[in-house]
């Protein structure tokens, strides 16, 4: 329930940034615990992991308690940020109306502020692992 911006981090950690739709679901779930599991690993890499989605703190602080999540989930209910990192996407429904869906998505920024690494469409399944290798391939 407060304000984090990413210039706290800089100069002291890498950041691992990823949007997902929405807390509970199968694919948000795998990869929210499969982030929060690994957290340890992260950090001995000086590397924060932090989900971004619209749910609001309520709802993240549910899903956390209910899986076990360590890690921090950013709430962003009015999409400001999923629209400043290009996550929200409109797409059509059967009916012809339109609405905005958030796309799966990475972002590897490193101890210098440095944007690293972009991924969109990211398949839950193995991402942890994948982002760990990028992290431990980052110099210090």
């Amino acid at each position: 329930m407060q304000t984090v911006a990413l210039s706290a981090f800089k100069g002291k950690k890498h950041v691992v940034l990823y949007f997902y739709p929405r807390d509970g679901t199968p694919g948000c779930t795998l990869v929210t615990t499969d982030f929060s599991d690994h957290e340890d690993q992260f950090g001995k890499h000086d590397c924060v992991v932090m989900g971004v989605s619209r749910d609001d703190c309520l709802t993240h602080a549910d899903f956390r308690d209910r899986h076990g999540v360590t890690i921090a989930l950013l709430s962003d209910t009015e999409g400001d940020v999923c629209r400043k990192y290009g996550v929200l996407q409109q797409k059509e429904d059967e009916g012809g109306a339109r609405r905005e869906c958030l796309v799966r998505s990475t972002f590897i920024v490193d101890k210098k502020g440095v944007l690293r690494h972009v991924a969109y469409g990211v398949n839950p399944r193995g991402h942890a692992a994948e982002v760990y290798d990028l992290i431990k391939r980052l110099r210090s």
